[in-house]
């Protein structure tokens, strides 16, 4: 077992990335970078379509983009249940359009990508911002496929 953990991380371990296609047709639908929506789903839950965070103020973030509460009103207005959150390929597209309109708020910075993760408390560097930066890194060495 040593040697295989060794070997993989000697040689940089790469893996398929999930939902691809998903990620792909968000990514074009809304205008948002396929690497960065990538990213963000590395970070908000390691591609976990099942993921879910309780937040001290009662709001939840789920599935694979962590797509809080707080957007079911909107969805709801739109006649789209918010129980569709659960539906993986659904979960990455609310992700693109939650990140475009970050981005339509923010230009292309990373206050844009700290948007996603915090509203208008957004800034430009946080712990957040870090970790996005990083899984970025990581992509462009290859670390997915």
């Amino acid at each position: 077992m040593r040697e295989l953990f060794l070997f993989l991380f000697l040689t940089g371990f790469s893996f398929a990335i999930p939902y691809q296609q998903c990620f792909i047709s968000a990514s074009q639908h809304y205008g948002v970078p396929y690497e960065l929506l990538i990213a963000i789903a590395q970070v908000e839950s390691n591609f976990n379509p099942r993921a879910i965070n309780i937040n001290r103020n009662g709001t939840a973030d789920r599935g694979i983009m962590q797509i809080n509460t707080s957007w079911d009103s909107y969805l709801r207005r739109y006649g789209i249940d918010p129980r569709w959150v659960w539906e993986p390929c659904y979960n990455i597209h609310l992700g693109a359009m939650v990140l475009r309109h970050c981005v339509d708020t923010y230009g292309y910075s990373w206050r844009a990508v700290d948007c996603y993760n915090k509203g208008s408390k957004a800034r430009e560097s946080s712990r957040y911002v870090w970790s996005v930066y990083i899984a970025m890194q990581k992509l462009y060495a290859g670390g997915y496929k």
